[in-house]
């Protein structure tokens, strides 16, 4: 008798842990799409305005110029949220007001062969 319930014990307990990480893994997906939804046209708004005004005979920034940066670092999340903290559209700050510094960290480890050096 004592073997079932500590057997059901554990069953619960296992239950709780895997309810516990699909929580996380939503909230993690729901901060990939914020990232990709919200951050990512406001990196592309900042790349074109920071290469319109530095434009010259040195620094062409051309439409393809234009093509190429967008395409890089809208490659992955990890590089849009990297631009979008080099570029001061957000800040730590709002990482951890939104709740998603740990969410940041995460995406940072999964891909860091993604980010930029």
């Amino acid at each position: 008798m004592e073997l079932i319930v500590v057997i059901a014990a554990c069953a619960v307990s296992f239950l709780a842990w895997l309810i516990w990480q699909l929580m996380r893994a939503r909230q993690f997906n729901r901060f990939k799409r914020q990232i990709i939804q919200e951050l990512k046209p406001k990196v592309i708004a900042s790349i074109i305005e920071e290469m319109a005004s530095s434009r010259s005979a040195m620094l062409p920034n051309t439409l393809a110029h234009q093509e190429a940066t967008i395409q890089y670092w809208c490659a992955a999340s990890s590089r849009i949220l990297q631009a979008a903290l080099k570029r001061e559209i957000i800040d730590e700050q709002w990482l951890k007001t939104s709740g998603n510094l740990r969410n940041s960290q995460h995406l940072f480890h999964i891909e860091r062969d993604k980010l930029h050096r």
